[in-house]
């Protein structure tokens, strides 16, 4: 159960370092502030992937920046409140170093867990849209632990450099992250009505699609989506009774 006054909160989609945003510096600030505030508070804290634009874990090399927001992760983790970090289709290399550095509980797989109570299916939400071929063969791709290996044989300045150009060619470039929202005919909606069909599943938390919704689901499940942190800088709120999207500033 959540222990009275405490809430869980859940965040997805920062893209902290896309090099298509010109405000990086503005909005990790504004992240590592929301994450000191809910801490305050939490119970737990879900980051539901894409926090980072782009992450790659070398055996003595991280990518450079985000002393802010790793910093505050490891001072909530001393703190004893459990933080939970979902690879998202952008920072899918987190290897060994964050875990360790940071104290986060690392999650690569979506996760059913009970909360307050209540069943929470739990993932990014990347690769579960059975009808998006092309994507689920890039991930197959991104996942080769051979194609990893070969990855990290080449120097970092190369990688990270094919990585932001990779980048500058995603919606957030092209300023078309969170269109063609379908509501009820989404991939992702299908797939959480399969997963009801063998087990109750009262909140279905997503991120990965840059919209925020809350739909009824079957008889007596939500369907949630998390919005991001480019536009909305919106996240999840669970006190233990009820699921609430907010927006953390205008």
């Amino acid at each position: 159960m959540i222990r009275e006054g405490k809430k869980t909160y859940f965040i997805s989609d920062v893209h902290l370092g896309a090099p298509a945003l010109k405000d990086n510096r503005e909005r990790e600030l504004l992240f590592a502030e929301w994450l000191r505030e809910a801490g305050r508070d939490a119970e737990a804290i879900y980051l539901m992937g894409d926090i980072f634009d782009y992450w790659f874990e070398y055996k003595t090399v991280v990518p450079r920046g985000y002393t802010r927001i790793l910093g505050t992760l490891a001072s909530l983790t001393d703190r004893g409140i459990p933080v939970h970090f979902f690879t998202g289709n952008h920072d899918i290399w987190v290897f060994d170093y964050l875990p360790e550095e940071t104290g986060v509980v690392v999650h690569r797989e979506p996760l059913t867990t009970t909360i307050g109570g209540k069943r929470f299916y739990l993932a990014h939400g990347d690769g579960l849209d059975a009808t998006d071929k092309g994507y689920l063969l890039l991930k197959r791709i991104f996942t080769s632990k051979t194609l990893q290996w070969l990855y990290a044989h080449i120097h970092p300045n190369l990688t990270i450099r094919m990585a932001l150009n990779w980048s500058k060619n995603s919606r957030l470039s092209k300023n078309t992250e969170g269109t063609g929202f379908m509501g009820e005919k989404e991939g992702i909606y299908t797939f959480a009505e399969s997963v009801l069909r063998s087990e109750k599943i009262d909140y279905f938390v997503f991120g990965h699609r840059h919209r925020l919704a809350d739909l009824a689901i079957g008889e007596n499940s939500r369907f949630i989506l998390l919005g991001e942190w480019i536009r909305t800088f919106s996240y999840g709120v669970f006190d233990g009774h009820s699921f609430e999207l907010r927006k953390y500033k205008e």
